[in-house]
């Protein structure tokens, strides 16, 4: 049985800009190996979600050429790296994050999570997991 070599599959240039013919879900806008991102509307001021399913969920009012795309999904992957390395996991009730427990709960139709004994709105500022992550995008 013969084994024959396929052909280059590195970058070209077409037109002044580089391509790659790799391609990974080409019905995504991103692509990164291992994790589907995918375009969608989402709540109001929510550009990126992370899931515990490996996916990332971009915002479908994003321009996927921005800077602040580049940005959240940047970010968003530094939570879904996390989740894969068992450094954080969340589900209804709480988050974990690195071997710490925060509650979680709906207050008054808010996401809310306990931290230092304070409720904060999910999304908000002071997050263990989320200065980690925006730390990793500086």
């Amino acid at each position: 049985m013969g084994f024959k070599l396929g052909t280059s599959r590195g970058n070209y240039a077409d037109k002044g800009e580089v391509k790659t013919k790799l391609s990974f879900m080409r019905d995504q806008q991103a692509s990164i190996p291992g994790t589907p991102v995918i375009a969608k509307p989402l709540a109001e001021g929510i550009l990126g979600e992370a899931n515990m399913d490996g996916t990332i969920y971009m915002s479908n009012k994003l321009d996927p050429n921005s800077a602040a795309y580049r940005h959240t999904l940047s970010h968003e992957m530094r939570h879904a790296t996390d989740m894969k390395l068992g450094k954080l996991a969340y589900d209804d009730d709480h988050i974990m994050y690195n071997g710490e427990r925060f509650e979680r709960t709906d207050i008054d139709g808010v996401d809310s999570i306990l931290v230092d004994g304070e409720w904060k709105e999910a999304g908000d500022t002071g997050f263990p997991w989320e200065n980690d992550a925006n730390n990793g995008n500086k």
